[in-house]
Protein backbone atom coordinates (compact mmCIF):
# COMPACT_ATOMS: atom_id res chain seq x y z
CA UNK A 1 0.00 0.00 0.00
CA UNK A 2 1.59 3.62 -1.05
CA UNK A 3 0.64 6.27 1.87
CA UNK A 4 0.75 9.74 -0.26
CA UNK A 5 2.57 12.33 2.26
CA UNK A 6 1.18 15.92 2.37
CA UNK A 7 3.78 18.73 3.93
CA UNK A 8 2.07 21.87 5.28
CA UNK A 9 4.74 24.54 5.31
CA UNK A 10 4.43 28.31 6.01
CA UNK A 11 6.13 30.40 3.62
CA UNK A 12 5.02 33.64 4.99
CA UNK A 13 6.76 32.62 8.08
CA UNK A 14 4.60 35.50 9.89
CA UNK A 15 2.04 32.38 11.38
CA UNK A 16 2.54 30.66 14.72
CA UNK A 17 4.11 27.63 14.29
CA UNK A 18 2.32 25.89 17.10
CA UNK A 19 -0.75 27.34 15.18
CA UNK A 20 0.74 25.65 11.78
CA UNK A 21 1.69 22.56 13.56
CA UNK A 22 -1.60 22.19 15.01
CA UNK A 23 -3.31 22.41 11.55
CA UNK A 24 -1.21 19.51 9.99
CA UNK A 25 -2.27 17.33 12.95
CA UNK A 26 -5.85 17.97 12.70
CA UNK A 27 -5.84 17.52 8.87
CA UNK A 28 -3.87 14.59 9.05
CA UNK A 29 -6.97 13.36 11.17
CA UNK A 30 -9.31 14.76 8.30
CA UNK A 31 -7.26 12.17 5.88
CA UNK A 32 -6.77 9.07 7.87
CA UNK A 33 -10.20 9.12 9.70
CA UNK A 34 -12.77 10.96 8.08
CA UNK A 35 -12.10 11.04 4.41
CA UNK A 36 -11.20 6.88 4.07
CA UNK A 37 -15.17 5.98 5.49
CA UNK A 38 -15.79 7.49 1.84
CA UNK A 39 -12.65 7.58 -0.52
CA UNK A 40 -10.89 4.10 0.85
CA UNK A 41 -8.81 3.89 -1.92
CA UNK A 42 -7.33 7.38 -0.31
CA UNK A 43 -3.87 6.56 1.84
CA UNK A 44 -2.23 9.67 3.28
CA UNK A 45 -0.86 11.56 6.14
CA UNK A 46 -0.34 15.06 6.97
CA UNK A 47 2.61 16.28 8.09
CA UNK A 48 4.18 19.67 9.30
CA UNK A 49 6.98 21.06 7.72
CA UNK A 50 8.94 22.96 9.79
CA UNK A 51 11.47 24.94 7.33
CA UNK A 52 9.89 26.43 4.63
CA UNK A 53 13.23 26.39 2.58
CA UNK A 54 13.37 22.75 2.48
CA UNK A 55 10.84 19.67 0.75
CA UNK A 56 11.61 16.42 1.74
CA UNK A 57 11.58 13.69 -1.57
CA UNK A 58 8.11 12.17 -1.79
CA UNK A 59 5.67 14.78 -0.01
CA UNK A 60 3.57 17.31 -1.99
CA UNK A 61 3.64 20.80 -0.22
CA UNK A 62 0.71 22.52 0.72
CA UNK A 63 2.51 26.31 0.88
CA UNK A 64 0.85 29.18 2.60
CA UNK A 65 1.53 32.40 1.23
CA UNK A 66 1.25 35.56 1.82
CA UNK A 67 -0.15 36.40 -1.92
CA UNK A 68 -1.27 34.92 -5.04
CA UNK A 69 -0.87 36.36 -8.30
CA UNK A 70 -4.12 36.23 -9.93
CA UNK A 71 -4.62 32.66 -11.15
CA UNK A 72 -2.01 31.07 -9.39
CA UNK A 73 -3.79 29.60 -6.26
CA UNK A 74 -4.80 26.62 -5.59
CA UNK A 75 -3.61 23.50 -6.99
CA UNK A 76 -0.80 22.68 -9.29
CA UNK A 77 1.49 20.45 -10.85
CA UNK A 78 5.20 20.97 -10.92
CA UNK A 79 7.56 20.73 -13.41
CA UNK A 80 7.98 16.89 -12.52
CA UNK A 81 3.95 16.69 -12.71
CA UNK A 82 3.95 16.30 -8.91
CA UNK A 83 0.88 18.05 -7.15
CA UNK A 84 1.22 20.63 -5.15
CA UNK A 85 -0.97 23.75 -3.74
CA UNK A 86 -0.65 27.36 -2.73
CA UNK A 87 -3.09 28.66 0.17
CA UNK A 88 -3.57 32.69 1.01
CA UNK A 89 -2.85 33.52 4.73
CA UNK A 90 -4.22 36.97 5.20
CA UNK A 91 -4.31 37.26 8.78
CA UNK A 92 -7.57 35.62 9.67
CA UNK A 93 -8.18 31.59 10.76
CA UNK A 94 -9.82 31.16 7.22
CA UNK A 95 -6.86 29.60 5.63
CA UNK A 96 -7.07 26.33 7.74
CA UNK A 97 -10.60 25.45 5.62
CA UNK A 98 -8.62 26.58 2.13
CA UNK A 99 -5.73 24.22 2.83
CA UNK A 100 -8.21 21.26 4.10
CA UNK A 101 -10.16 22.01 0.87
CA UNK A 102 -6.83 21.88 -1.03
CA UNK A 103 -5.66 18.65 0.48
CA UNK A 104 -8.91 16.89 0.48
CA UNK A 105 -8.91 17.73 -3.64
CA UNK A 106 -5.11 16.68 -4.19
CA UNK A 107 -5.75 13.26 -2.43
CA UNK A 108 -9.13 12.47 -3.87
CA UNK A 109 -7.52 13.51 -7.78
CA UNK A 110 -3.70 13.76 -6.87
CA UNK A 111 -3.35 14.93 -11.35
CA UNK A 112 -6.52 17.01 -11.68
CA UNK A 113 -8.01 15.28 -14.39
CA UNK A 114 -10.89 12.40 -12.86
CA UNK A 115 -13.87 12.86 -14.30
CA UNK A 116 -16.97 11.09 -13.06
CA UNK A 117 -20.23 10.41 -15.95
CA UNK A 118 -23.48 11.02 -14.32
CA UNK A 119 -27.00 12.80 -15.38
CA UNK A 120 -26.70 15.83 -15.96
CA UNK A 121 -28.29 18.95 -14.09
CA UNK A 122 -29.58 22.06 -15.65
CA UNK A 123 -31.61 24.87 -14.08
CA UNK A 124 -35.39 25.53 -14.46
CA UNK A 125 -37.30 28.50 -12.60
CA UNK A 126 -34.20 29.25 -10.67
CA UNK A 127 -33.66 25.95 -9.05
CA UNK A 128 -31.15 23.42 -9.83
CA UNK A 129 -32.84 19.86 -11.29
CA UNK A 130 -31.71 16.29 -13.08
CA UNK A 131 -31.57 17.15 -16.76
CA UNK A 132 -32.31 14.49 -20.01
CA UNK A 133 -28.88 14.23 -21.08
CA UNK A 134 -25.59 12.82 -18.87
CA UNK A 135 -22.31 14.69 -18.27
CA UNK A 136 -18.94 14.03 -17.48
CA UNK A 137 -18.31 16.04 -14.22
CA UNK A 138 -14.72 17.08 -12.67
CA UNK A 139 -13.93 15.49 -9.43
CA UNK A 140 -13.28 18.25 -7.24
CA UNK A 141 -14.12 16.75 -3.84
CA UNK A 142 -15.07 20.09 -2.29
CA UNK A 143 -17.02 22.90 -4.64
CA UNK A 144 -20.13 21.82 -4.78
CA UNK A 145 -20.44 22.65 -0.47
CA UNK A 146 -17.07 24.45 -0.31
CA UNK A 147 -18.19 27.83 1.70
CA UNK A 148 -17.03 28.05 4.89
CA UNK A 149 -20.52 27.75 6.81
CA UNK A 150 -20.46 24.08 5.98
CA UNK A 151 -17.27 23.21 7.36
CA UNK A 152 -16.50 21.32 10.59
CA UNK A 153 -14.15 21.40 13.57
CA UNK A 154 -11.30 18.87 14.26
CA UNK A 155 -9.48 20.02 17.62
CA UNK A 156 -9.89 23.65 17.43
CA UNK A 157 -8.77 23.74 13.38
CA UNK A 158 -11.62 24.71 10.92
CA UNK A 159 -11.45 22.35 8.75
CA UNK A 160 -13.52 21.86 4.75
CA UNK A 161 -16.92 19.55 4.75
CA UNK A 162 -15.98 17.44 1.47
CA UNK A 163 -18.24 15.26 -1.10
CA UNK A 164 -19.09 11.10 -1.03
CA UNK A 165 -18.69 9.14 -4.48
CA UNK A 166 -22.39 8.46 -3.61
CA UNK A 167 -22.77 12.40 -4.72
CA UNK A 168 -22.60 11.25 -8.60
CA UNK A 169 -25.73 8.27 -7.75
CA UNK A 170 -28.59 8.62 -10.31
CA UNK A 171 -31.19 9.12 -7.46
CA UNK A 172 -31.30 10.01 -3.73
CA UNK A 173 -31.65 6.93 -1.76
CA UNK A 174 -32.75 6.88 2.21
CA UNK A 175 -29.97 7.16 4.70
CA UNK A 176 -27.20 7.96 2.45
CA UNK A 177 -24.52 10.67 3.11
CA UNK A 178 -23.49 12.93 -0.21
CA UNK A 179 -21.15 14.68 1.80
CA UNK A 180 -19.37 14.42 4.77
CA UNK A 181 -21.15 16.77 7.62
CA UNK A 182 -24.45 16.00 5.39
CA UNK A 183 -24.89 19.08 4.54
CA UNK A 184 -25.62 17.95 0.93
CA UNK A 185 -28.67 16.05 1.28
CA UNK A 186 -28.91 14.76 -2.40
CA UNK A 187 -26.78 13.77 -5.67
CA UNK A 188 -25.54 16.35 -7.41
CA UNK A 189 -26.97 19.48 -5.28
CA UNK A 190 -24.91 22.51 -5.90
CA UNK A 191 -24.90 24.97 -2.17
CA UNK A 192 -25.06 28.27 -1.94
CA UNK A 193 -21.30 29.37 -2.47
CA UNK A 194 -20.68 26.32 -4.00
CA UNK A 195 -19.89 25.23 -8.02
CA UNK A 196 -19.46 22.67 -10.32
CA UNK A 197 -18.03 21.81 -13.74
CA UNK A 198 -18.31 19.50 -16.46
CA UNK A 199 -17.83 18.34 -19.89
CA UNK A 200 -20.80 18.80 -21.96
CA UNK A 201 -20.51 15.73 -24.12
CA UNK A 202 -23.13 16.58 -26.69
CA UNK A 203 -20.80 19.92 -27.63
CA UNK A 204 -17.22 18.45 -26.64
CA UNK A 205 -16.96 21.94 -24.56
CA UNK A 206 -17.02 22.37 -20.58
CA UNK A 207 -19.59 24.11 -18.32
CA UNK A 208 -20.14 25.63 -14.79
CA UNK A 209 -22.96 26.12 -12.79
CA UNK A 210 -22.32 29.05 -9.90
CA UNK A 211 -24.21 29.09 -6.86
CA UNK A 212 -22.75 32.60 -5.84
CA UNK A 213 -26.16 34.89 -5.98
CA UNK A 214 -29.72 34.61 -4.84
CA UNK A 215 -30.26 32.06 -7.52
CA UNK A 216 -27.76 29.62 -9.29
CA UNK A 217 -26.51 30.15 -13.35
CA UNK A 218 -24.86 27.84 -15.95
CA UNK A 219 -21.62 29.52 -17.99
CA UNK A 220 -20.14 28.28 -20.95
CA UNK A 221 -16.51 28.16 -20.14
CA UNK A 222 -15.31 26.68 -23.82
CA UNK A 223 -12.74 23.47 -24.55
CA UNK A 224 -10.02 23.28 -21.66
CA UNK A 225 -6.37 24.31 -22.72
CA UNK A 226 -2.73 22.88 -21.62
CA UNK A 227 -2.25 22.01 -17.96
CA UNK A 228 -4.50 20.03 -15.70
CA UNK A 229 -8.18 20.24 -16.07
CA UNK A 230 -7.89 21.39 -12.50
CA UNK A 231 -5.52 24.11 -12.73
CA UNK A 232 -7.38 25.20 -16.26
CA UNK A 233 -10.92 25.47 -14.46
CA UNK A 234 -9.23 27.53 -11.17
CA UNK A 235 -7.84 29.75 -14.01
CA UNK A 236 -11.03 30.52 -15.14
CA UNK A 237 -12.66 31.07 -11.84
CA UNK A 238 -9.73 33.87 -10.54
CA UNK A 239 -11.91 36.85 -11.85
CA UNK A 240 -15.56 35.37 -11.43
CA UNK A 241 -17.03 38.23 -9.32
CA UNK A 242 -19.05 36.30 -6.16
CA UNK A 243 -16.92 33.39 -6.21
CA UNK A 244 -16.03 32.32 -2.97
CA UNK A 245 -13.51 29.20 -3.40
CA UNK A 246 -10.69 28.71 -1.45
CA UNK A 247 -8.74 31.84 -2.20
CA UNK A 248 -12.00 33.97 -0.89
CA UNK A 249 -12.37 31.57 2.06
CA UNK A 250 -8.88 31.98 3.60
CA UNK A 251 -8.83 36.02 3.09
CA UNK A 252 -12.86 36.91 4.16
CA UNK A 253 -14.08 33.87 5.95
CA UNK A 254 -17.85 33.85 7.26
CA UNK A 255 -18.75 31.66 9.57
CA UNK A 256 -17.91 33.60 12.30
CA UNK A 257 -19.76 31.03 14.71
CA UNK A 258 -17.12 28.46 13.37
CA UNK A 259 -14.14 30.06 13.73
CA UNK A 260 -14.72 31.46 17.49
CA UNK A 261 -15.30 28.27 18.40
CA UNK A 262 -12.06 26.87 17.48
CA UNK A 263 -10.18 29.62 18.82
CA UNK A 264 -11.93 29.16 21.90
CA UNK A 265 -11.31 24.93 21.94
CA UNK A 266 -7.82 25.91 20.74
CA UNK A 267 -6.81 27.89 24.01
CA UNK A 268 -8.61 24.82 26.31
CA UNK A 269 -6.87 22.14 24.31
CA UNK A 270 -3.54 24.63 24.76
CA UNK A 271 -3.96 24.79 28.67
CA UNK A 272 -4.32 21.42 29.09
CA UNK A 273 -1.14 20.43 26.84
CA UNK A 274 0.78 23.19 29.41
CA UNK A 275 -0.62 21.39 32.49
CA UNK A 276 0.16 17.68 30.91
CA UNK A 277 3.80 19.02 30.63
CA UNK A 278 4.47 19.78 34.44
CA UNK A 279 2.75 16.92 35.15
CA UNK A 280 5.27 14.52 33.17
CA UNK A 281 8.47 16.35 34.97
Amino acid sequence: MTVIQVGLVDKTGKLDPDLVQSAAAALNIQVTRDLPQFWPAVHATVIYLPNHKKTPSGVWPVQLVASLPPGEGGYHLDKHNQPYAKVLVTGSDGWTVAASHEILEMLVDPFGNRLQASRSIEIVNGKIQDGPSEFAYLVEACDPCEADQYGYSIQGIAVSDFLTPRFYDPLPTPGTRYSFTGALKAPRQILPGGYISWINQETDEWQQLQYLDAKPKIVDLGPAKGKSLREWIHTQNHDVKGLRGPEQVSAKPQNKALFDACSVRREALSAIATRRAKLAR
